[in-house]
């Protein structure tokens, strides 16, 4: 196979497999606690005999964006957004512990504790259970309060707190429904510096406007590398034929 044809059609997959990441970006700009994933192209010179003279570029992922998404007051009691780094641990599909930012939380008809794509919000003992009760308050350090039904203000009673962590990121791996887990298993410690932010949600972290640049722009290096493909077509066609005349 031609070279010239080999690094088109490499960079043309590589450019779909960042179309991908991108898009996938895109699709949750608006989701609560989101942190946009990375990729990156690099230079790889391509082996075998005769002259290094060909190089294509590879993308790989290079993890997320860690940057903080802006804060929107909600003023609803159950909506908590982390100050800086941390995560709210949650349980995960496959039931082991996993970790989000995501504060959009709920209280199911069996008292659950739930964050909004409905994983159980954890606490020191386990998923957080709240009973029957007219008010629900969220402190910074995560301590679940409530006001039970019939009871006067000032019987708030705390019934739990959710487990704040604070892992170092490069021990994460991205899970599905933008979760987080720890690469090797398990569940990371408790950290008491992690605070939350009551009546707040934090956004997702995604640049739409640069996202969408960004679109446009792999979208024409793909069209490029098919033009590539097609040319060392010709050229191989025409090689041919040459070569038949003689």
């Amino acid at each position: 196979m031609d070279r010239s044809l080999y690094v088109a059609m490499a960079g043309a997959k590589d450019i779909l497999d960042a179309q991908a990441v991108n898009n996938f970006n895109l699709a949750n700009a608006s989701t609560t606690g989101f942190k946009a994933d990375l990729a990156a192209f690099q230079s790889q010179a391509v082996t075998g005999s005769g002259y290094a003279s060909r190089v294509y570029a590879t993308a790989s992922s290079v993890g997320w964006d860690e940057s903080q998404g802006s804060l929107t007051t909600t003023g609803r009691p159950l909506d908590v957004a982390v100050q800086g780094q941390g995560f709210i641990a949650v349980q995960g599909p496959n039931g082991q512990e996993a970790y989000t930012r995501n504060g959009d939380l709920h209280v199911t008809a069996d008292g659950l504790l739930v964050t909004s794509t409905g994983q159980m919000v954890l606490g020191d003992d386990g998923p957080i259970s709240i009973p029957a009760s007219s008010s629900i308050k969220i402190g910074g350090d995560g301590t679940v309060s409530v006001l039970p039904d019939g009871q006067p203000a000032e019987s708030l009673a705390a019934i739990g707190r959710i487990k704040l962590v604070n892992p170092p990121p490069d021990t994460l791996v991205r899970e599905t429904g933008g979760l987080f887990q720890l690469a090797g298993g398990g569940a990371a410690p408790a950290d008491a510096s992690v605070k939350l932010s009551s009546g707040m949600l934090e956004s997702s972290n995604v640049d739409l406007a640069s996202a969408m640049v960004n679109m446009i722009d792999l979208a024409r290096n793909f069209q490029l590398q098919v033009k590539a493909m097609k040319s060392a077509d010709d050229n191989a066609s025409a090689s041919t034929q040459l070569l038949q005349s003689t």
